[in-house]
């Protein structure tokens, strides 16, 4: 079956919560798109992932703060971050504005 989208289609301009969809899945990999409205990590929370992220910005902007960087890194459409696995990340801030829209390939280790 060949499966075909528009990672641009359907996304809010608000919501109380990120919206995850798995769009595919094959063993030791897992692409998700995630429209973010505004959202960010809670304070103090960090991600700390068993796999390497892999995350494209499509659309809005988005900040990501790795641990141990002074700055968080600002994306932009056509950014990208490459996170290893345990490596302690946690999004600042994501555009309140327009969604922000994210492609995320989780690979397993």
């Amino acid at each position: 079956m060949i499966k075909s989208g528009d990672l641009l289609a359907d996304a809010p301009r608000r919501s109380a919560d990120e919206i995850i969809s798995v769009i595919a899945r094959t063993p030791g990999a897992r692409i998700e798109r995630i429209v973010s409205t505004g959202q960010a990590s809670p304070p103090g929370f960090w991600y700390d992932q068993d796999w390497t992220e892999w995350v494209f910005l499509i659309s809005g902007s988005a900040a990501l703060l790795i641990e141990g960087e002074s700055e968080p890194r600002v994306l932009r459409p056509g950014g990208y971050v490459e996170i290893p696995a345990h490596m302690r990340h946690r999004v600042e801030w994501t555009d309140a504005d327009q969604p922000t829209v994210w492609l995320a390939l989780h690979l397993a280790g």
